[in-house]
C-alpha cells in the first residue's frame, strides 16, 4: 500500500502545522492531541494517552497471533529562537522543531492512515508517539508506565533525520549507533567573604579553574575504540553578581560520554573522585547529581536485517558511513526488552545542521520514511 497524493499533501500541511506551535519536552499537552486528533480517522482499535507525560500510542490489531511491532517517533520541540525564514516558523518565542521531530511524528500518522485502510494480516502495530526525547525523560517514563507492559513490543523500529547525508539516503549498522551520556553538576561548597578581605572567607575560585581542563582531561581512546570515554563542560557558575562579595558556591556542568554503558559508571566514579580531591585540596565541600540520563542506543542484528531488507524492497541507498553517532538517543531503551534498531534518513548534504536556528525539517522525507516502516511493517506482519 502507497500514499495517495492528497495523503502527502494533507500530511504535509498537517506537519508544518505542529511546526508552528512548538511544545518542548514534558510540555507537548497540544501536540499529543493534534495526534489524536488526526489518527481519529483511521479508527485505532485501542489509543492510549498519556503514557510517560504525554505520550501517545494507537495500536492497530489484526485480532490474529502474532507479533508486537512498534514505530517510535517524537512529540517534542527545543528551547531555540527559530531563525529559518519558512512560512510556517514557529510561533512560540525561544521555542521550535529544530531537531525534525514534527517530521518524524509525520511519517508515524502516515503509517496510521495506511492501517486504518488495511490492518496488518497477523499480530499488531504500535505507533508509539513519545514526548521528552530531548531531556532522555521520555523513553524511560513511556516503559515505566504500567500500561506499557501491555504493548510492549517484539521488535522496535525508529528513524532520525540526518543532515549531512545525501536527501533519501540511509545510514544503518548493526551494533552501537548512539552514544551513552549524562548530565553532571556538581555542586561546590566553601564561605563568603567581604572582596575586601577574600581571606576571611573559602571561595571555590581556584576550584573550578581546576576543574574546568581537568574534566575534559579524563576522555580517553578514540571515538572508534569501544573504551571512548569524553567529558564535555558545558556551563559553569560562581558566586553572585555583585561586586562586594567574595563567593562562597560554585556549580560545574559536564556531559559524561561513553559509547559503551558499562563504562559510563567508571567514568561518572572517576569524575566524581576528581572533583572531591580539588575540593578536599581548597576545603571546600563537594556534591553531585546527575541530570538528562541516556542509555547507548545498540541496533539488534536481527531488526537491522528487517530493515534493510524493507530498504532494498523500497528501492532506497544505504549503507553504514557515519555510524556510530556521538550523540545521544532515547530508543536506546526500549531496546532493553525488545530486539530494536533506528536508521538515519538524510536530509541533505547542504541542509542546515540539527538543532541549529535555520534548520527545517524536509518534508520529502515524509514519503520515504513511511515507505520503509510500512514495508517492513508488512514483511514482519504481511
Amino acid at each position: 500500500m502507497t500514499l495517495t497524493h492528497q495523503d502527502i499533501v494533507e500530511l504535509t500541511a498537517w506537519r508544518r502545522k505542529l511546526h508552528r506551535h512548538p511544545e518542548i519536552s514534558n510540555e507537548e499537552e497540544m501536540t499529543a492531541k493534534e495526534v489524536v486528533s488526526f489518527l481519529a480517522d483511521s479508527k485505532p482499535d485501542r489509543v492510549l494517552t498519556g503514557l510517560g507525560g504525554h505520550g501517545v500510542a494507537a495500536i492497530y490489531d489484526s485480532g490474529e497471533a502474532g507479533p508486537t511491532v512498534m514505530f517510535r517517533s517524537e512529540l517534542d520541540a527545543l528551547p531555540i529562537n527559530e531563525l529559518s525564514g519558512v512560512a510556517h516558523s514557529s510561533l512560540v518565542p525561544g521555542k521550535s522543531h529544530m531537531c525534525g521531530h514534527d517530521g518524524h511524528t509525520a511519517i508515524l500518522a502516515a503509517l496510521g492512515r495506511q492501517f486504518g485502510r488495511q490492518r496488518p494480516r497477523r499480530g499488531r502495530v504500535v505507533l508509539m508517539f513519545q514526548p521528552a526525547e530531548e531531556t532522555g525523560d521520555g523513553a524511560a517514563g513511556v516503559v515505566a508506565d504500567p500500561r506499557f507492559g501491555d504493548i510492549a513490543p517484539d521488535l522496535a523500529f525508529s528513524l532520525h533525520n540526518l543532515p549531512g547525508v545525501p536527501l533519501g539516503e540511509v545510514r544503518l549498522k548493526a551494533g552501537v549507533v548512539n552514544c551513552a551520556s549524562r548530565g553532571m553538576r556538581i555542586l561546590l561548597e566553601g564561605k563568603t567573604a567581604h572582596s575586601s578581605m577574600p581571606e576571611t572567607g573559602t571561595s571555590p575560585m581556584q576550584a573550578v579553574s581546576r576543574l574546568m581542563p581537568a574534566l575534559p582531561g579524563l576522555g580517553r581512546a578514540s571515538f572508534n575504540d569501544d573504551d571512548f570515554r569524553m567529558v564535555t563542560v558545558t556551563h559553569a557558575s560562581m558566586g553572585e553578581a555583585v561586586f562586594g562579595v567574595a563567593p562562597g558556591h560554585a556549580e560545574v556542568w559536564a556531559t559524561l560520554r561513553t559509547r559503551r554503558d558499562d563504562n559510563m559508571a567508571d567514568l561518572c566514579a572517576a569524575a566524581e573522585a576528581l572533583a572531591k580531591e580539588i575540593a578536599a585540596d581548597q576545603k571546600l565541600s563537594c556534591g553531585f547529581d546527575y541530570h538528562e540520563i541516556f542509555v547507548a542506543s545498540v541496533n539488534a542484528p536481527e531488526a537491522v536485517a528487517q530493515l534493510r531488507r524493507a530498504l532494498d524492497d523500497e528501492g532506497v541507498r544505504h549503507n553504514e558511513e557515519a555510524l556510530p553517532m556521538r550523540a545521544s538517543e532515547d530508543f536506546g531503551l526500549f531496546g532493553k526488552s525488545a530486539r530494536s534498531a533506528m536508521f538515519f534518513l538524510g536530509a541533505g548534504e547542504r541542509h542546515p545542521a540539527l538543532h541549529n536556528p535555520d534548520y527545517d525539517f524536509p518534508d520529502d522525507l515524509i514519503p520515504i520514511g513511511a515507505r520503509v516502516f510500512m514495508r517492513t511493517a508488512r514483511n514482519l506482519l504481511g
